[in-house]
């Protein structure tokens, strides 16, 4: 899947077009994401002889193909391709302005046993 967690997505299609946020949670296999502050629903939860009953609102996931991924450098919904290097990794670019979209994960250095 090309949307991972905390990219910062935009909706394109349904009740949410327009919103951005970040995504909280991807699901593989039916292919949706969560997205922060999008597709919300109540939940109204009844009382009991123990507690007051009370609304609970919480974000429901989407399809993968209403969102499109934002690029931090040209800050616009753009499609996501893939560069591999001839050393390293696969990674995620922009498919507008070729720069890299992966969040920055600093490695932290082994110490060597002298």
């Amino acid at each position: 899947m090309k949307i991972k967690v905390n990219d910062t997505v935009l909706v394109t299609a349904g009740k949410n077009k327009g919103k951005t946020g970040k995504v909280m949670r991807v699901y593989e296999n039916p292919d949706r994401v969560t997205v922060e502050k999008a597709n919300i629903r109540t939940k109204h939860i009844k009382k009991t002889a123990t507690a007051p009953g009370q609304k609970i609102k919480f974000e429901v996931p989407l399809d993968v193909s209403k969102v499109m991924l934002i690029c931090q450098n040209c800050n616009k919904a753009v499609r996501v391709a893939y560069k591999v290097p001839k050393t390293g990794k696969k990674f995620r670019v922009c498919a507008k302005c070729g720069e890299s979209v992966e969040q920055s994960v600093t490695k932290v250095e082994k110490k060597k046993k002298a």
